[in-house]
C-alpha cells in the first residue's frame, strides 16, 4: 500500500478532521480514507445541457407548467441619422 505525505495542511482543516474521526470512531488516518474513498467513487453525471440541469434541479416539484408570458411588439429602433446631421 502506498502513503502520501500532505505538507502545510492548514491548522483548522486538521481540527475538523480530527473531530470528523473522533465522531465516527476513527483515527485521523483512517477517516481521512473514508473520505477520499467516498468522494473518489462516487458517480459523477454531467448533465448533458442547461435545461437538463435545470430540470433536474426543479423535478422534485413535479411536473407543472409556467404560465405564457403576453408579448409586447418590438419598438422601432432608435434613428441615428438624425443625430448625426445635425449642426
Amino acid at each position: 500500500m502506498n502513503s502520501i505525505t500532505i505538507q502545510n495542511f492548514d491548522d483548522d482543516l486538521k481540527n475538523r478532521l480530527q473531530k470528523r474521526a473522533e465522531y465516527s470512531g476513527r483515527s485521523i488516518e483512517e477517516e481521512a480514507k473514508e473520505i477520499l474513498r467516498a468522494v473518489l467513487t462516487e458517480k459523477v453525471t454531467n448533465p448533458l445541457n442547461l435545461a437538463l440541469a435545470i430540470e433536474g434541479h426543479f423535478a422534485q416539484f413535479g411536473d407543472f407548467k409556467l404560465p405564457m408570458i403576453p408579448r409586447e411588439p418590438l419598438r422601432e429602433p432608435p434613428n441615428f441619422e438624425e443625430l448625426h446631421d445635425s449642426p
